[in-house]
């Protein structure tokens, strides 16, 4: 039944989630950004906060306490909006700086640390007035404000009696100096801000957990999907069929050659390994077959029929097979064992070769 409706049974494919990466559609949490960002403030006002402060004292006590003769000239107002800019960067930059890496952060811990190629692509509709001003006001948009006021509600709810305390301290009804205040307005602010940070942690972790399961239901697929990938997966059959084929015509070609190796190394019984050396031709020791289990099987049965040496030495027959390629040379740094190898080989036929002529 499900199969008729086009319901999504069945869990995503490694392809349709490698897809979904590419595309950006992973579980993204706008809460988590504004926790990190948040954090970051907060990071950055508990250890930039007080030298920022000391810092603004001073720059005003110095040019309030200087003003009456300070020139007023073309080239003392560049240096003034010089300075001023230098201060701005010198007292905001940390928590620019520290806020946006923060920012950063929590968008590559969502991503994965993955780069969505498809979404990077620029994209004019994303920047056209008219259909932002329609996503703003599309019926689409209701629900994520309906979310947004509850949300809001609830860090007023937990940071209501914080904030009620610090309207109703004494310290606004008393003569206190103006850095006395500064200091209970950060202490207190800061107290704030923890608050609602918490209680935000606890809404992005919510908001995490129902997008990372809205992504994975949205990304489910049918039956029918998972066939249709299948197919395009596995290929055409006609071209399925050729690949055989010309893997069939390798190896019958590679189980040819066996009878024309000098000998064949063994693991004894899963892995065998043809190798060929003509010294008028070739430069080093060629492998002409390798094959693992029943085809190392059908190389000695070939090579026990063509009377081809067959030596067993596990470490070398392991790394040939691992190393060396069918129709290339021997990897240089096996050059010693396989001379072993062949300089036995030699041994052998010459043994072989005066027992016949004896036996003649």
């Amino acid at each position: 039944m499900s199969e008729q409706t086009g319901e999504k049974t069945e869990q995503p494919t490694q392809r349709r989630l490698e897809e979904a990466i590419k595309k950006g559609q992973t579980p993204r949490s706008a809460e988590v950004q504004t926790v990190f960002v948040l954090l970051g403030g907060v990071a950055a006002l508990t250890f930039c906060g007080r030298e920022t402060w000391q810092t603004l004292v001073n720059t005003e006590v110095q040019t309030f306490g200087h003003l009456y003769n300070t020139p007023v000239t073309a080239d003392s107002l560049q240096a003034y909006g010089v300075s001023g800019a230098l201060l701005v960067l010198k007292c905001a930059g940390p928590f620019v700086f520290i806020t946006m890496l923060a920012g950063l952060v929590a968008g590559a811990i969502q991503n994965r640390f993955q780069t969505a190629s498809e979404i990077l692509a620029p994209d004019w509709n994303r920047v056209n007035p008219v259909t932002g001003f329609q996503r703003l006001f599309s019926n689409q948009t209701l629900v994520p404000t309906a979310i947004a006021a509850v949300k809001f509600a609830i860090v007023l709810a937990l940071t209501y009696t914080e904030i009620r305390a610090v309207l109703l301290d004494p310290i606004f009804t008393t003569s206190v100096s103006v850095g006395r205040l500064a200091e209970f307005l950060g202490q207190t602010g800061l107290s704030i801000l923890l608050r609602v940070s918490l209680a935000l942690v606890v809404i992005a972790a919510a908001d995490y957990g129902y997008q990372f399961w809205k992504t994975g239901r949205d990304l489910m697929m049918t039956k029918e999907e998972l066939k249709e990938e299948a197919k395009s997966t596995e290929g055409n059959p006609q071209i399925k069929n050729a690949r055989r084929r010309r893997k069939s015509a390798s190896k019958a070609k590679q189980l040819a050659e066996v009878a024309k190796a000098d000998v064949v190394v063994t693991n004894p019984t899963h892995i065998a390994i043809a190798l060929r050396y003509d010294r008028k031709t070739m430069k080093a020791p060629k492998v002409v077959a390798k094959g693992i289990r029943l085809n190392a099987q059908k190389i000695r049965e070939i090579a026990v029929q063509h009377q081809v040496p067959i030596m067993e030495n596990k470490p070398l027959a392991r790394t040939l097979f691992k190393h060396a390629k069918v129709g290339g040379e021997v990897p240089a740094q096996l050059y010693a064992a396989v001379a072993e190898v062949l300089a036995w080989v030699y041994r052998i036929n010459r043994f072989r070769y005066y027992s016949e002529r004896n036996q003649v």
